[in-house]
């Protein structure tokens, strides 16, 4: 059953094209991994798809609402930016506590998820002493504090120690009840946590295939090399630039 859909959304910065007519469809319980290279569109898509940024063109729906205009259809959602969207003063568990209460969730939820993310231990310190590692499994938190229908994170394995890279990807692979959008240049990791692969070439969907279609991860690098290198030859024969 179709939960999350996309119809030919695109988004314009003046002359310059984010996203261009990107349109696909997401089963609920489903992972996608969105693949691209600098400037292909990823975090420009995502953003549109959280809700923080407006589409030129196009529309998305959730269980066959529309995104735009609908605070409940938003509420469904849960986001991991590059920002982390964290109260450094805050405590983690503060930090949890405050977005449990903006979303009517009892508070009692905070610890399970500071202990789901590696973090009880660490519960009662200031955000502002965390690494970055340790502020990125805070932001996977705050994001699942109202239990959403749709996770969405950007570029999860980024910037990582080790103890924090191997508890996110944890969570992310035991998502299966949810709807789930990362976008990463992790191939390996990727590969293991897709259903769905989808390739961004400068702001167009140019790829949307199952994982199991794809023989390997080496398979998959290997397709992600050919668009890359499809991507370099197009910005050298003056191909527009867009954002990522």
């Amino acid at each position: 059953m179709v939960f999350l859909s996309v119809s030919g959304v695109s988004k314009h910065f003046g002359a310059h094209i984010g996203v261009d007519d990107v349109s696909f469809e997401l089963e609920a319980g489903e992972t996608a991994v969105l693949f691209g290279a600098n400037g292909a569109g990823k975090t420009t898509l995502l953003r549109m798809l959280a809700s923080l940024s407006r589409p030129t063109e196009g529309e998305i729906t959730i269980a066959g609402d529309p995104l735009i205009g609908s605070a409940a259809v938003r509420a469904r959602i849960g986001v991991v930016t590059h920002e982390t969207m964290l109260y450094e003063e805050l405590t983690a568990r503060e930090n949890l506590r405050l977005h449990a209460r903006l979303h009517g969730v009892d508070t009692t939820r905070c610890d399970d998820l500071l202990e789901t993310v590696g973090l009880a231990d660490r519960g009662g310190e200031r955000v502002a002493g965390f690494s970055h590692g340790m502020s990125k499994r805070v932001s996977l938190a705050r994001a699942l504090i109202h239990d959403p229908d749709l996770l969405l994170f950007d570029e999860p394995y980024t910037g990582l120690d080790q103890a924090s890279l191997q508890r996110i990807a944890g969570v992310l692979e035991s998502l299966e009840d949810r709807a789930v959008i990362v976008s990463t240049h992790d191939l390996e990791r990727g590969y293991r946590l897709a259903d769905r692969v989808l390739f961004l070439r400068n702001g167009r969907l140019v790829g949307d295939s199952r994982a199991s279609e794809l023989a390997s991860s080496e398979a998959l690098i290997e397709r992600y090399d050919e668009y890359c290198r499809e991507t370099v030859s197009m910005g050298r024969q003056g191909h527009p630039g867009v954002s990522q």
